[in-house]
């Protein structure tokens, strides 16, 4: 693990990581409120975070106090490109082609056809007005 924000011997330290200028104690430590917030965050900061809390001394303690919280940061799908491939004339085969660059948890695509539009041609006039 990484370590990312530590309090010992009434010191806040946080570490030199791409978390440091957006990660902190959300409360004073004496508090016993040891929550963190992180700003601004991105898909890379989904992980597993784990709180340890030991007493300096205390050989016993090491290893068994430790909280482990997983952060997935969701990430909303980018507005999907689609394309139509191929002639669509009777008789013929199209594709339809859609695709979102982004997306965490991975997106669900449906494909839904909407009611056709009315569409009203009229016969070529052949020499009348």
């Amino acid at each position: 693990p990484v370590q990312i924000l530590t309090y010992l011997d009434g010191v806040v330290k946080v570490e030199e990581t791409e978390l440091k200028p957006r990660v902190g104690f959300l409360y004073p430590v004496l508090s016993h409120n040891i929550s963190v917030f992180i700003n601004a965050t991105r898909e890379r900061d989904s992980g597993q975070y784990m709180c340890t809390v030991n007493v300096v001394d205390d050989a016993t303690s090491t290893g068994k106090n430790i909280g482990v919280i997983n952060l997935t940061v969701l990430v909303p799908p980018a507005a999907p490109a689609c394309q139509l491939h191929g002639n669509p004339a009777v008789g013929a085969n199209v594709t339809l082609s859609c695709a979102s660059e982004k997306g965490k948890p991975s997106p669900a695509y449906q494909w839904q056809r909407t009611a056709p539009t009315l569409q009203v041609f009229f016969p070529p006039a052949q020499g009348k007005v």
